[in-house]
């Protein structure tokens, strides 16, 4: 059988470590690992015709993600993020303009989306006007049986209530972390649960599948102590791997890749939740969000 066609996209960029600069955003960490769980996964994004830009490509290079469709901004440069680490704990200072700003809609992406079994995007793409109208309008173009994952991401100040609306009305699949349940809530009009109750995490899910008929599962991931997975008619919940974390970027997208990965291969909701953690954990235990991967060190 032909690999699945996986597309994850947005930002591309450098987090600026403390240790050095190291390659990353949400959609191409996402694609990198959706291209080593086995799919033919390719990063629509742009970049900036600069020494950044190309390293970006020469790193990608080795990796199975296909980086042929990136565009190439001749005026903007490639996205960058300074990262301060505390306590493992990522704190980012999203620089702007960047060139992932200027995503153009291309006949050649259209045609990627409508074959796709799978896209991700996420929110903090969308902070300029062209990219969010060529990253929804590729969402929109997708097949019926498209997995369309919106990856929530909510970066201050780069989100709002008509981002993360419009983003859930095109989304199959929702991914979230347990800090952003209440915030997306209130971005969609929804009353907040009650956070004293043990259930607040599935009851928040529930509102939102109500709310949102296109989607099929919200899936929010809690640090190590696990995640939990919510379709209208069941959940689980998974208590995590423990691991000892070198840093947490990238673990979520990882995360978001298996279970996208998995999915898509007809899996249940605990061999997702099972698969999403432990390919999570596995990034969360190494430096970076593009780990070195070899039999020696990918999770069993």
């Amino acid at each position: 059988m032909e690999p699945h066609l996986i597309l994850g996209i947005g930002e591309l960029l450098w987090d600026l470590l403390p240790e050095g600069p190291r390659l990353g955003g949400a959609p191409a960490n996402f694609t990198v690992m959706a291209g080593r769980l086995g799919s033919h996964a390719a990063i629509l994004s742009r970049i900036g015709r600069d020494d950044l830009g190309r390293k970006a490509v020469d790193q990608l290079n080795p990796f199975p993600a296909d980086t042929e469709y990136l565009q190439v901004d001749r005026a903007h440069e490639t996205g960058r993020v300074t990262v301060a680490l505390q306590d493992g704990q990522p704190e980012y200072t999203i620089h702007e303009p960047a060139a992932w700003d200027f995503m153009e809609l291309s006949d050649e992406w259209v045609q990627l989306a409508e074959r796709a079994d799978a896209i991700c995007f996420g929110s903090l793409a969308q902070r300029s006007a062209e990219s969010r109208q060529a990253i929804q309008t590729l969402a929109a173009q997708t097949k019926a049986n498209c997995v369309r994952v919106f990856d929530v991401n909510l970066r201050t100040p780069f989100y709002s209530s008509e981002i993360v609306q419009e983003s859930l009305e095109l989304a199959s699949v929702m991914k979230m972390n347990d800090a952003e349940m209440p915030l997306v809530l209130g971005l969609v009009g929804l009353p907040a649960s009650d956070p004293d109750d043990p259930a607040a995490l599935r009851t928040g899910a529930a509102k939102l599948l109500d709310e949102f008929p296109s989607l099929e599962m919200v899936a929010v991931t809690r640090g190590g102590n696990g995640s939990l997975l919510v379709r209208r008619d069941a959940w689980h919940e998974h208590p995590g791997i423990p691991v000892k974390v070198a840093d947490t970027i990238g673990a979520g997208d990882a995360f978001t890749a298996a279970i996208t990965t998995w999915m898509l291969r007809g899996a249940g909701l605990a061999a997702l939740n099972d698969a999403g953690n432990r390919w999570g954990s596995w990034v969360a235990s190494q430096p970076g969000a593009m780990p070195e991967f070899d039999e020696r060190t990918i999770p069993r």
